[in-house]
């Protein structure tokens, strides 16, 4: 008898027992609900769970199975998803006090698009206040101790902790990126608009990504292929045809991929052990790595994604402003009050300057490189819970909507998780896969 709990499996293998009759959905649902009763006291990771609406999801599915009737890729696995994601059958309060008791009509489009490929909409995990950065309660897998970053805390601890194979979160800043490498679970962030975000809690438009959190490639690969796609109401996606990140992820690179070490001007800020794991990690790689400046008409991402944010975010919060400012937290209330104040022309300009710095990006890709490495943040998760640190490795990818994956290949001193980041040419995400499985396999052997 298999001694392993199926909470512990990859997406990837319980949707295969699914599908091979050797699991139902409702045994793999009892185990992810077992592991929450044990683990989730300490780690904190769900605002909304109903066990018993779990479980009819459940056995809905595995008598869809047994009825003969056709199966989607996610058939019977469950997923967490980020409570700023709407769900008909669930509350999203979106972590505000003012957005309590907020019951959603209908379903986001991603939940939509999980539920037709057969997912279980396990419940929904915490965020901090309106995905900005007033921390929730989630606390870090690892050590309850330290942060387990923001804003899609939840999700990333959740599946850090085994509680759910799959979680989705959001990205605005850092919010995928940087929860994922603190909780040594893989994150992606997609290429802006691949994903459609109608239904979720809308910060900025131009900076607005979901964001998806796994504990392999394949995982993230198969949920991938599943919520990516257009959708009418959100005016950033197109219409496409399917990408096959299953296919092109799980291939072998056709030669060994080059990597662009861009330390950016932050590194002097980066953590002593942190700088001595990716020497590490650049000494391992050897001629399959060149440090590269950051180019140079990118040095004021940084400025213009910080007018681009509190610009947009202040319009897209006006109603809580006028409304009940009082009972935001003093961050939100602070930026809200700079996003007031941006000029219309320093707007504009951040927002002019972007097309030319991502067409300059793509021609570093094209000439050399698979893939940017990066640290995903400042070391690991910081200690202590009033904070959820630093996006500032995230934040130029987040701005210019280039792909991005954090791999938790390296470990701190404290031995805390660690993470790497990918970046890869916008619109290339299934060949980011492809490279950031080769640079795991690397490591590993």
């Amino acid at each position: 008898m298999d001694q392993v709990s199926p909470a512990a499996l990859s997406a990837t293998e319980v949707a295969r027992r699914i599908r091979e009759g050797l699991l139902t959905s409702e045994e793999l649902v009892q185990a992810c609900l077992e592991r929450i009763r044990q683990v989730e006291p300490q780690v904190q990771a769900w605002t909304f769970l109903d066990e018993e609406h779990a479980l009819a999801q459940a056995r809905v599915a595995d008598e869809r199975k047994r009825s003969g009737a056709e199966i989607g890729p996610l058939h019977g696995v469950p997923v967490g998803l980020k409570d700023i994601i709407d769900t008909a059958d669930m509350p999203t309060e979106n972590g505000c006090a003012l957005h309590k008791g907020r019951t959603p009509r209908a379903d986001a489009a991603v939940a939509a698009m999980l539920r037709a490929a057969g997912a279980i909409i396990l419940g929904k995990t915490v965020t901090t206040e309106c995905a900005y950065f007033s921390p929730g309660k989630t606390r870090n897998p690892h050590n309850p101790e330290h942060t387990p970053g923001g804003s899609s805390s939840g999700s990333a601890a959740a599946v850090a902790a085994s509680m759910v194979p799959l979680a989705l979160g959001s990205q605005t800043a850092g919010s995928t990126i940087r929860p994922a490498a603190y909780c040594g679970v893989y994150g992606f962030k997609p290429t802006h608009g691949l994903i459609p975000r109608t239904g979720i809690l809308q910060l900025s438009r131009t900076l607005d990504h979901v964001g998806l959190f796994a504990r392999g490639i394949d995982d993230l690969a198969l949920l991938a292929e599943e919520v990516a796609g257009h959708h009418d109401r959100d005016p950033d996606t197109r219409p496409r045809a399917r990408v096959p990140f299953r296919q092109v992820s799980s291939e072998e690179p056709p030669l060994e991929p080059m990597f662009a070490y861009i330390k950016t001007p932050h590194w002097q800020r980066v953590d002593a052990d942190a700088k001595a794991a990716f020497a590490e990690l650049q000494e391992e790689l050897g001629a399959q790595v060149e440090e590269v400046e950051l180019l140079p008409s990118a040095a004021d991402a940084w400025d213009w994604h910080g007018t681009i944010l509190a610009s947009e975010m202040a319009s897209s919060f006006e109603r809580e402003w006028l409304e009940g400012r009082d009972r935001l937290s003093p961050q939100l209330q602070s930026l809200i009050e700079r996003g007031r104040e941006v000029r219309a022309v320093d707007y504009q300009r951040a927002l002019r300057c972007l097309p030319d710095v991502v067409d300059s990006f793509d021609e570093l890709f094209m000439d050399r490189y698979d893939a940017i490495l990066t640290p995903a943040a400042l070391g690991t998760a910081p200690k202590g819970l009033g904070a959820t640190g630093d996006p500032v490795f995230c934040t130029p990818w987040t701005l210019f909507g280039m792909p991005a994956i954090t791999l938790p290949l390296l470990k701190g001193e404290n031995g805390l998780p660690l993470g790497v980041q990918l970046v890869g040419r916008r619109e290339f995400d299934a060949r980011l896969m492809r490279t950031a499985r080769w640079l795991v396999s690397r490591t590993a052997s």
